[in-house]
């Protein structure tokens, strides 16, 4: 998994794909010129152009000579309306889901399906958008991430408006709890246990985690941080537990860090465990304005073995995320449940230790 954010043209394919879904734009109108939509969007024509190959690749709009560009209704070539899966994402450029989305795509196109694609910024509101969106549509299938999956899910009413409609879906990364649905996630609470564990394993009993509250994969990986201490029966300073939310994840952590940072050497934490790489590399740069070293001074672990991890000054271990596979098997189960009518379980990837530079070992 690397950094890379979605390209701008397929932002703009999605961006084009609400005009089309919410009928802003109707099967017949013309598109505006790639003059215009390039001025709104403050992109490139080239960028444009490629979004609108894109778009007429899938059948959403046709081109016709000294006339212009118009949208359509996708149809195959044997006159059938073409297939479509919506994914809704909390994030579409977060440094995880493009993976998570590639993979998707792939294998979907391969079935003869083509993507919608939406993104609730990690809001319950915008998530009631979407889910307006998706539903008001003729879709086969979704595959949805949760908004803040620990507040609860305001939005159940239209969930049980998919299965009224006999709309298949399944989840990533975490599910609504009162929802039966398939679900595929990482063992988030196995990954802070394993996180933890290697680092009293390596001498460290003074050992702070940073973790976000409002999503389970958070609330997990703090449950798995927790029973590795009392397995070694080592109390955790409640100092040295700092939860945070979406919107907190900047300054807050940050700011939380530099408190305990600043402590002596026998008050601050000799170690870190970090809800997420984006975190630990913050939280890096906050230790070295403290004048520490990584890992002499403060050993540091992050989790989805992101390219930020191995693009870091000092090499972040980190537990892994399957991203791509993910992805990949989301839209083969979907199309099975589709097709086939299949019931999938739970799947329920295990993260591993990934081990680089940035854990010292302490000697008792």
């Amino acid at each position: 998994m690397d950094g890379k954010k979605i390209p701008k043209y397929l932002q703009l394919k999605h961006e084009l794909l609400s005009w089309l879904q919410t009928g802003k734009l109707q099967p017949g109108q013309q598109f505006p010129s790639e003059n215009e939509i390039a001025e709104q969007f403050g992109l490139s024509r080239q960028t444009v152009r490629q979004t609108f190959g894109e778009l007429e690749k899938d059948g959403w709009l046709e081109r016709i000579q000294g006339k212009g560009t118009f949208a359509r209704n996708p149809v195959r070539r044997d006159g059938e309306a073409v297939k479509t899966i919506g994914i809704m994402t909390t994030y579409i450029s977060d440094y995880i889901f493009p993976h998570i989305v590639r993979g998707a795509e792939a294998e979907l196109r391969s079935h003869g399906y083509r993507l919608l694609l939406s993104s609730t910024d990690n809001t319950k509101e915008k998530e009631m958008d979407s889910l307006q969106l998706m539903t008001g549509q003729p879709l086969s299938g979704l595959i949805i991430e949760p908004t803040k999956s620990a507040e609860g899910n305001p939005n159940l009413g239209y969930f049980l408006e998919l299965q009224e409609k006999g709309i298949p879906y399944l989840m990533i990364n975490e599910k609504y709890r009162e929802l039966e649905c398939p679900c595929l996630k990482v063992d988030d609470e196995a990954g802070g246990h394993k996180a933890a564990r290697h680092l009293l394993e390596n001498g460290h009993r003074s050992i702070a985690g940073f973790f976000k509250r409002d999503d389970l994969q958070g609330v997990n990986r703090l449950k798995g941080f927790l029973s590795a201490h009392r397995e070694q029966g080592i109390t955790v300073s409640p100092q040295h537990v700092v939860t945070y939310t979406t919107e907190q994840k900047g300054d807050y952590a940050y700011q939380k860090a530099i408190e305990l940072l600043q402590g002596t050497p026998e008050q601050r934490p000799t170690a870190l465990v970090c809800y997420n790489d984006e975190l630990a590399v913050m939280l890096m740069d906050a230790a070295a304005a403290c004048g520490l070293r990584i890992p002499e001074d403060l050993s540091v672990i992050g989790f989805d073995d992101s390219s930020l991890a191995a693009a870091s000054g000092t090499k972040l271990t980190t537990l892994t995320h399957p991203k791509t596979a993910m992805g990949e098997l989301a839209a083969r189960q979907l199309v099975g449940m589709i097709e086939r009518g299949e019931s999938p379980g739970d799947t329920v990837f295990e993260p591993e230790l990934v081990e680089r530079d940035s854990v010292h070992r302490i000697t008792l």
